[in-house]
């Protein structure tokens, strides 16, 4: 298990203009070529936007992205016609295929706090789709199996434990409280990566929540 802390993250973003970014993975002028993407997890970015700010329409391509929205309301626009206010507890995924283009922003009036997962897909191109799953289960894994992938929320309360999945690949994020996971105690942030993942279980510390990431490879 390989645990990287949220103060290891590569600062990003433009907080001139209210968008503070901290980037997991070797991102944009942070090139680490040895902490290129983990599994199919290529980027998993923390954004903060404050009221008014947000992404103007950019292009994405040969990439899933699954955005979990952790405070405020985020809401999204891309060039199939899809306009959309993802809120916490939604599950959102842009498969980004052959090209597409989105924006994304905080048009509420209070800050916003979201985590992107990007993932890489099996095999490129083909046509782009999205998807949106409102109040999200933590008993309803969501799947992207363009990636291999499966995605766990798991909503704890404090002292509660959650077995977390077999898998070849296995990431954790947390999105917000504090657990134990194999002896390690990570906070707000904090991620781990566990490869051939078997037998393992998440105490909640505090009220937490995780973002757990099931891959075959």
């Amino acid at each position: 298990m390989d645990v990287r802390r949220a103060a290891e993250r590569y600062p990003g973003g433009d907080p001139a203009a209210g968008i503070t970014s901290r980037h997991a993975f070797s991102f944009g002028p942070h090139y680490d070529p040895d902490n290129l993407r983990f599994g199919a997890v290529i980027a998993c970015n923390e954004e903060r936007l404050a009221p008014g700010a947000g992404f103007d329409e950019h292009p994405h391509s040969h990439t899933e992205i699954v955005t979990w929205v952790v405070e405020g309301e985020l809401t999204h626009r891309d060039s199939t016609g899809h306009a959309t206010v993802v809120r916490p507890g939604d599950v959102q995924r842009l498969s980004s295929a052959g090209g597409v283009r989105h924006a994304e922003r905080n048009d509420a009036d209070v800050p916003l706090v979201f985590v992107q997962t990007w993932l890489a897909p099996l095999s490129p191109g083909g046509d782009p789709a999205y998807e949106i799953v409102h109040g999200i289960a933590d008993s309803t894994p969501y799947a992207v199996p363009e990636a291999g992938a499966m995605l766990h929320v798991r909503r704890l309360a404090a002292g509660e434990r959650t077995a977390v999945p077999d898998a070849a690949y296995l990431y954790v994020h947390v999105a917000r409280g504090e657990v134990r996971l194999a002896g390690e105690e990570l906070g707000p942030g904090d991620a781990a990566r566990v490869t051939g993942a078997a037998d393992l279980e998440a105490v909640a510390l505090t009220p937490a929540e995780l973002l757990v990431w099931e891959m075959t490879g």
